[in-house]
């Protein structure tokens, strides 16, 4: 099945919130991280595919209609050329608030695996996670970030990615949409109606502390 939307946003942009909308306006079911959270097998394909040892996502988002947030977003390239028809959407945030909160939530859960995996904890981390984390460094930390999450590489390569779509997608094909404009320009953007609830507004800073709290 061909996808309908591709979410070329980095996380903490607001992908969550997007996810909800879009299976609200009828095109999910929408990939997001926390679909791999419930896939345990997901980890090892992303994993394979970021490392050049896989080349088929088809088999990863069977069943998907739209895909928001990472592990997706590194691959929104090959995603955007294999779903000619499909609407790329580019969540943004202003870089300074995008780094705090990533640094606050996801960029603080990887660097808190590397502490206990190059420690003397590293027996006890859970063999699951470890591999979630795996997939999860290899493809944001490494590939993505190029090994570094200190602030001025990290906002450098969300600035650079975000231009990078900007100008690689025609602009018919793209909605540029950033954190608050609420409902309207997304529901012109894909030609329907909207919505009488509220946008959604989900996996605050607060949100993600507590759904996904430090753990080994």
């Amino acid at each position: 099945m061909p996808l309908k939307v591709i979410g070329a946003g980095f996380g903490r942009t607001g992908t969550m919130s997007l996810k909800l909308a879009l299976e609200q306006l009828g095109f999910g079911p929408c990939y997001h991280m926390a679909e791999v959270m419930t896939r345990p097998g997901h980890d090892t394909m992303w994993l394979a595919l970021a490392k050049g040892e896989a080349s088929d996502w088809r088999p990863i988002l069977e069943g998907f209609n739209s895909t928001v947030d990472w592990p997706t977003t590194y691959f929104w390239r090959r995603l955007a050329a294999d779903n000619p028809d499909a609407k790329i959407i580019l969540t943004l945030r202003d870089p300074e608030a995008w780094y705090r909160s990533a640094a606050a939530t996801i960029f603080g859960r990887m660097l808190e695996f590397e502490t206990l995996r190059a420690g003397d904890g590293a027996e006890a981390i859970d063999p699951a996670r470890r591999r979630h984390m795996e997939m999860v460094n290899t493809i944001i930390v490494e590939n993505t970030f190029g090994g570094s999450l200190d602030k001025e590489n990290a906002i450098r390569v969300f600035t650079a990615h975000n231009d990078a779509v900007r100008r690689e997608i025609p602009p018919e094909r793209l909605l540029v949409y950033e954190t608050g404009q609420g409902w309207e320009p997304l529901c012109r953007f894909l030609g329907v109606a909207v919505p009488e609830a509220p946008y959604p507004r989900v996996n605050t800073t607060d949100d993600f502390a507590t759904q996904f709290p430090k753990r080994r």
